[in-house]
């Protein structure tokens, strides 16, 4: 049987291939028959990530609005994806880029933001993401002039990033049927941008947060917000519920998800895959969208071997 194949897409800018990211059906292990489960795959963005979404969002907003002008510095901090997604707008769009983060950020996203022209400034592992953002907040204070502070913790951009695209992809791909949203809690823009996308077009879809189930966990780009500086964009109205995971349970759905469908993702897309499982073993059908922010390439080097 011949494949007839839609012709690829010819684009003015590498920025214009964000987003329109595929959505995957889902056949792990557990899921009850009636209920279908979709993965959004978000590493297929330019950047490997969703946050390239928020990355173009933040960018072109502060253009428009002219708080990013050339010879600005656009700074932010960050645990990972959002300083490749900064790295790449901007050096696509000719901004310097500086990205500050935890020495403890795996070498393959260090490598990834300095190829793409970035400069990386390091904090103490221990203090977290919430140690990045103060060393920040310092040096913008310290030079105003010289930064356009990204500020994807508190940018309004961040939330219209995923209402603008990321929510209409999800409604438009499942034509109209999904009836569940689970998406895990880092800046919270997704799951805030998404749900209110969503809820606009159906009141019945419900949200379901989900982060790590204590401080001192293993999911890169997640947070426990009872523990942390809770981002400034977060609405807790936003999601119906709010699942804790266990960080060995994501890894083990990572390995789960790879051997049932071929697709290696992140750990912060197996917390997703976890708790969009559990949502779905409550219910007798149902259309549930897990948002997979990244792919596993980029956690190879720190990952368990995978259990046969």
């Amino acid at each position: 049987m011949s494949l007839a194949l839609a012709p690829a897409p010819v684009l003015s800018t590498i920025l214009d291939a964000i987003g329109h990211t595929p959505l995957v059906r889902l056949r792990l292990p557990g899921v009850p028959d009636r209920v279908e489960l979709w993965g959004k795959c978000e590493w297929l963005n330019p950047g490997g990530s969703v946050k390239d979404r928020t990355a173009l969002s933040i960018v072109e907003d502060g253009e428009r609005s002219g708080a990013l002008v050339k010879g600005r510095t656009i700074i932010d901090s960050s645990s990972g994806n959002t300083a490749v997604g900064l790295a790449l707008v901007g050096g696509a769009k000719g901004h310097p880029v500086e990205l500050v983060m935890p020495r403890s950020v795996g070498a393959e996203r260090q490598r990834l933001c300095r190829a793409y022209g970035a400069k990386i400034l390091f904090t103490d592992p221990l203090a977290g993401s919430d140690g990045a953002i103060l060393e920040v907040r310092a040096r913008v204070a310290a030079d105003p002039g010289r930064y356009f502070y990204a500020e994807q913790y508190r940018n309004p951009a961040n939330v219209l990033a995923h209402y603008r695209t990321t929510g209409p992809e999800i409604w438009e791909q499942t034509a109209g049927r999904v009836t569940h949203f689970v998406a895990g809690l880092g800046t919270s823009g997704t799951v805030v941008g998404v749900s209110r996308s969503l809820r606009e077009r159906n009141p019945h879809v419900r949200v379901v947060a989900v982060e790590p189930d204590h401080a001192l966990h293993g999911l890169e780009g997640l947070k426990h917000m009872a523990s942390a500086i809770v981002p400034e964009i977060y609405d807790p109205c936003a999601h119906d519920e709010k699942l804790s995971v266990v960080t060995e349970d994501a890894y083990a759905v990572c390995d789960e998800v790879l051997r049932a469908d071929g697709l290696l993702v992140g750990h912060s897309a197996g917390a997703a895959l976890w708790a969009a499982r559990e949502v779905a073993r409550t219910l007798r059908s149902g259309v549930v969208v897990a948002l997979l922010p990244d792919g596993g390439e980029r956690y190879l080097a720190a990952a368990p071997e995978p259990r046969r």
